[in-house]
């Protein structure tokens, strides 16, 4: 398969910036995309992994600067017998496989190698958003010209590498201890808010240099004047208010506290940048949506909705014709979601406060007018993106959740699958997705779909960017085939930074960006037939 990424439209100055990239003239003219790249299953003795990693990433793997996720006992050997079931180690051998999850332990706690936007298309197109961002960047960047490239396989997605781990910042005297949330959003681009810090140095004073760590283990007490514990390097800022302002206890202290002005990850802040044009989202949940392929004109349910990313994909697919419900039990969530589509431009989305286990009408006499509960097989498209473990966000240096709390979600998400099959009209489409690794929670549970609901079959994806279902699950080599399972594993951890992405060629740019992203999975189905045959 050949797909056209033609890069004609860039400008003179992204070209000076990076001349590896830009200056080539199979570049400028058009570059095309193979897939030379293939992880192939061998269900006999053996996996073979054929992987080509071609430019300069292959040069520069570098060992990880952070401790791997820390979880507790319990959940972390869960997590291994998931990954070293018996087909795995079968195919792989146990060294193999537990090499293999060792390395996703190490991924999880380091960030992904670069920044997702998805374009608003509903309100401006792609290339004159590019062009918007390309000049915010250079303010963010002090002048520095970091590319901007449009996915190939996705044409709405804009990709920006992350420079990081960066060397030599200077660690000051004055130090401020962030929460485990907070550090990980800084590790994303995000400033430090208010809420977020834990601790302050005695001294420090508004306009500071101060340098940041994250408390990964949750021992810091709040308001702490210095803290000896467990904690990693984020990079520096200027505090924009003192300590005594910080721990003054006024509840409307909610802005920037620390503006990160040395990173250590050098990603860029969206905050309020480009809102109406721009959704900062994973690329594994801009590929979601894509797969669900929506239609102008049709009904699409988006059952877990919060915060709307996907919600508001789907209508800007829809070229905002058609009806698309979301919903989502969480009251606060649910105006997020309309505060969202608002910004956006969006009319054709409607959102509810309601419970999706129980968005199924029971009583027929009962008239909700267009409001949940709803008729059966009344939605042309479902979209389950299912509440679960998040087990694949990154970067995730500790979970403190318990083996109760992880497994708790396998019996929800099989609920609420019930209510979207029951929902879904005959010839319909539902797409299942987690952002979480677990086998249980993937695998197992399309195993289980596809034998209580025999009429449904699962379908392959496009666009396929993301690797093959796991073993274990007794699921077939050709249905693994039909999944995605984003695993961030798959690629060495990687030093990014200005001279290896101007001699770095495209292709292997898109083909990084594609593999050193969250832990994810998508599955399709189609309803072949109505349930109604099947109970006249």
């Amino acid at each position: 398969m050949r797909c056209s990424f033609a890069l004609s439209n860039l400008t003179r100055r992204e070209r000076r910036g990076f001349p590896g990239i830009w200056w080539s003239r199979h570049v400028v003219g058009g570059i095309h995309l193979s897939r030379r790249r293939s992880l192939q299953f061998r269900t006999r003795k053996s996996i073979v992994l054929s992987v080509f990693l071609g430019g300069e990433f292959s040069s520069r793997k570098k060992m990880s600067i952070f401790p791997r996720i820390s979880l507790r006992l319990e959940v972390e050997n869960y997590l291994k017998e998931g990954f070293m079931n018996k087909e795995v180690v079968l195919a792989f051998g146990k060294q193999e496989a537990e090499k293999k999850f060792e390395t996703l332990l190490n991924h999880l706690s380091h960030p992904p190698s670069f920044t997702t936007v998805r374009v608003n298309t509903h309100l401006a197109s792609v290339q004159h958003v590019k062009a918007l961002l390309f000049d915010e960047l250079q303010k963010q960047f002090n002048g520095l010209s970091v590319p901007i490239l449009q996915h190939p396989d996705l044409q709405d997605v804009l990709l920006i590498p992350v420079i990081g781990p960066r060397k030599n910042i200077k660690k000051q005297q004055c130090e401020v201890i962030v929460g485990a949330q907070c550090g990980n959003a800084v590790l994303r681009g995000a400033h430090v808010y208010v809420p977020g810090i834990a601790s302050a140095s005695k001294f420090m004073k508004a306009g500071d240099v101060v340098s940041v760590y994250s408390d990964i283990k949750g021992k810091c007490k709040k308001g702490a004047k210095e803290f000896d514990g467990t904690k990693v390097f984020l990079g520096n800022g200027i505090s924009e208010l003192s300590r005594k302002e910080i721990f003054s206890g006024l509840p409307e202290l909610k802005g920037i506290g620390i503006r990160m002005t040395e990173p250590l990850y050098l990603s860029p802040s969206f905050d309020s940048v480009l809102s109406s044009y721009l959704f900062l989202q994973n690329l594994p949940s801009a590929v979601v949506t894509h797969v669900l392929d929506p239609q102008p004109g049709e009904k699409i349910l988006d059952l877990c909705a919060a915060p709307g990313g996907k919600t508001t994909h789907i209508a800007a697919l829809m070229h905002d014709q058609g009806e698309v419900i979301a919903l989502d039990k969480i009251a606060n969530k649910v105006n997020k979601i309309k505060q969202n589509a608002l910004l956006l431009g969006l009319n054709s989305i409607r959102a509810f406060c309601f419970d999706g286990t129980k968005a199924l009408k029971l009583d027929m006499a009962e008239d909700t007018e267009g409001e949940p509960p709803f008729l059966p097989e009344s939605f042309d498209r479902i979209l389950l993106d299912a509440p679960c473990s998040g087990m694949g966000q990154r970067p995730n240096m500790a979970c403190s959740w318990t083996l109760k709390e992880v497994t708790s979600y396998q019996p929800l998400q099989r609920k609420l699958f019930t209510v979207a099959v029951k929902l879904l009209k005959p010839g319909g489409v539902l797409v299942y997705s987690t952002c979480t690794v677990t086998l249980a929670e993937n695998e197992e549970q399309v195993a289980w779909a596809l034998t209580t609901f025999p009429f449904l079959q699962l379908q392959s994806q496009e666009p396929q960017i993301g690797g093959e279902g796991m073993m274990g699950a007794g699921l077939s080599f050709e249905q693994l085939k039909q999944l995605q399972r984003f695993d961030p594993s798959v690629v060495p951890l990687q030093d990014m930074n200005i001279d290896s992405l101007r001699e770095a060629r495209v292709e292997d740019i898109v083909w990084m960006a594609n593999k050193d992203c969250i832990g994810f999975f998508i599955a399709k189905f189609v309803k072949c037939k109505s349930i109604q045959e099947d109970n006249p």
